[in-house]
């Protein structure tokens, strides 16, 4: 029997089957208008009819080794032509040799991992142990934070998209005060900032705390770096109260910024790390949680409550092996940290040469500009929480310029993939050069 071939579907019709029968993240579905895509390569993606994007944001943060590395996709093929799937209550080479590579990367002396399908529910389950190790039930996040999406992972998460999915089980979380309080009143200093947390652990009862889960430099909420010391301090309260520092490292992990955990530029350890994006170069679905033998050892003699059918699944497990060597054998992590002083320049010159550029922040490749309408005042080009004329036009100017990044209230986000060089960072400068010259109309004299 000869097999007719499946004729190419149109960028139109992708686009219209795709809204017509799939639901699409974080959206009203009316009026969206989702690229096509075919295709990626390194630092580039193009769509269905033929148009070429610099992906300026790894796509959600998380394609930290570039599009169609051969090393990740080879390294998915033959574990599909040997093995494609078992239960997780069985051992695999695959889950064998990623747990050994992990155990040998992890900060400090973390060296068992409980896999998972992504990041949200490596913070399900990082609270899970928490509250199961220590018997306590509150768990402390920050307000300018997100930890994901699922039930626990949104009740932790600090920022505006917990709100719609807040619900009555979600009080056991408290939610702390950032160092950082926004662009008009900065930075809270180090010792101001631990205080507050200190009171806050004191008025809930430190005996009623499980744990304080943070990301260490948070993403979406504008990579904000924290002043030395912070995590430190952080740390020694942790100590202090015996509750667990849970580091969600999902969006920081595996080079982006110039190391391979954010903890690692201040020689923090923590009691648990969350994982996932970068882990396999989010070529396959995989997370993790990154535990300290003090924390792993309570269930040497008690049932650990939890699992998941695609638990340590193959595929992800060998395209994480498969990311980690293309980091390895490219030193994406060192070049993060080379570009990272680029693209600081690429920041500086934008700041010089645009007055709605209020505040320009990085570190490796993670980085934003925060946008302004008054240089003086720092008044935001847009409310917290929410957009602008000149926002959405800026948003819109960078796709018609071959652009794909991720806007967000006041904030144009500068997170490109580990692999980038000189000349495609100078790509990006002159497309967001041009785009913010929007914003430039809007600033007052």
């Amino acid at each position: 029997m000869v097999m007719e071939a499946v004729r190419a579907l149109s960028a139109e019709e992708v686009t219209e089957l795709c809204l017509r029968h799939t639901l699409f993240d974080w959206s009203a579905q009316s009026g969206l208008k989702p690229l096509p895509i075919a295709s990626a390569a390194g630092v580039h993606f193009q769509t269905v009819d033929g148009r070429r994007f610099l992906d300026f944001n790894s796509q959600l943060m998380c394609v930290n080794a570039g599009h169609g590395d051969r090393r990740i996709i080879e390294a998915i093929k033959r574990q599909a032509d040997q093995l494609s799937y078992i239960s997780p209550f069985m051992a695999t080479e695959v889950r064998a040799r990623l747990g050994q590579k992990l155990a040998e990367l992890l900060p400090g002396d973390i060296d068992k991992v409980f896999f998972t399908l992504g990041g949200a529910d490596a913070n399900e389950n990082a609270i899970k142990i928490a509250r199961a190790v220590t018997g306590r039930a509150k768990v402390l996040a920050r307000y300018r934070s997100y930890h994901g999406s699922t039930a626990g992972a949104v009740a932790a998460t600090g920022d505006p998209r917990r709100w719609p999915n807040e619900s009555a089980g979600s009080g056991a979380v408290v939610h702390v005060l950032d160092p950082y309080h926004g662009i008009q009143r900065g930075w809270d200093t180090v010792e101001e900032s631990l205080a507050d947390l200190e009171e806050t652990i004191q008025l809930e009862g430190p005996a009623t705390i499980a744990a304080f889960i943070l990301e260490p430099i948070p993403g979406t909420n504008g990579i904000l770096v924290p002043p030395d010391g912070y995590l430190q301090g952080v740390r020694a309260l942790c100590d202090r109260y015996g509750i667990l520092m849970i580091c969600d490292e999902v969006m920081t992990g595996f080079g982006r910024t110039g190391r391979w955990f954010a903890v690692d530029h201040w020689g923090v350890v923590p009691d648990m790390i969350t994982l996932a994006k970068g882990l396999t170069s989010s070529y396959v679905p995989l997370g993790a949680v990154g535990m300290r033998p003090s924390v792993a050892a309570y269930f040497d003699d008690h049932v650990f409550f939890g699992g998941l059918t695609y638990n340590s699944h193959p595929l992800g497990c060998a395209a994480a092996l498969g990311a980690i060597q293309a980091y390895e054998e490219d030193d994406m992590v060192g070049n993060s940290r080379r570009m990272g002083e680029a693209l600081r320049q690429v920041h500086r010159r934008l700041r010089d040469r645009h007055p709605c550029v209020g505040v320009a922040r990085s570190i490796g490749l993670f980085g934003c500009l925060e946008l302004v309408r008054d240089r003086q005042t720092l008044e935001p080009m847009a409310p917290f929480n929410g957009t602008s004329p000149e926002m959405k036009a800026i948003a819109a100017a960078l796709v018609e310029r071959g652009m794909h990044t991720f806007v967000r209230w006041n904030t144009i986000m500068t997170n490109p993939p580990l692999c980038i060089n000189e000349a495609e960072l100078e790509e990006g400068f002159e497309i967001l050069d041009s785009a913010l010259e929007l914003g430039d109309r809007a600033v007052r004299d």
